[in-house]
């Protein structure tokens, strides 16, 4: 099963890339799980939709070809990072690579809250008209991971009762693309 993933944080250290990397290599007997470089995209630009640059056509090829995707958000004010708006503004044109595309969402935050309020705007944008992809239902399906600091170490989620918590998840997940 092919997974594009997308991490909505660029830095260095990011704990959301360093879960998307162990969910990567934890996962890989079950998942393909590659991870789009989201920080190279330029700023979406209307008068480029039509005909966008290489990076972007890329993108959402990869998108288009996988058979799910994984977003891995941190919260930033909020809301989502800029940075993956502006990715998801991209496949919101056009060929419109999300639309019926089955979707994880995940995140991490050093905070309490787990990236609760990032999550609900996320799946918000993610219903618009333009993207409307198939999202994993919440009601038990949230994977909001908080004290990150606690939680990973050397780039990998190590806690084990989280990491236990995201298999199962990650297994309803790969049920959820299977009944497309």
């Amino acid at each position: 099963m092919n997974i594009t993933a997308i991490a909505g944080s660029i830095r260095k250290d990011s704990y959301n890339m360093q879960l998307a990397k162990t969910m990567k290599e934890r996962y890989k007997g079950k998942l393909n799980i590659e991870i789009a470089d989201i920080g190279s995209l330029p700023f979406f630009a209307q008068d480029e939709e039509h005909n966008p640059p290489q990076i972007v056509q890329d993108f959402k090829e990869s998108i288009k070809h996988a058979d799910g995707v994984l977003i891995v958000t941190p919260e930033y004010n909020w809301s989502v990072p800029g940075v993956l708006k502006n990715a998801l503004d991209w496949t919101s044109r056009v060929d419109k690579v999300l639309i019926g595309k089955p979707v994880m969402v995940v995140g991490v935050t050093p905070g309490s809250a787990g990236t609760l309020r990032a999550q609900l705007h996320l799946r918000q944008i993610l219903s618009a008209p333009g993207i409307q992809a198939e999202l994993l239902a919440p009601g038990g399906n949230e994977v909001l991971i908080n004290f990150a600091g606690q939680k990973f170490a050397d780039g990998q989620l190590t806690d084990e009762d989280t990491l236990a918590f995201l298999d199962k998840r990650v297994d309803a997940f790969r049920d959820f693309v299977k009944s497309f």
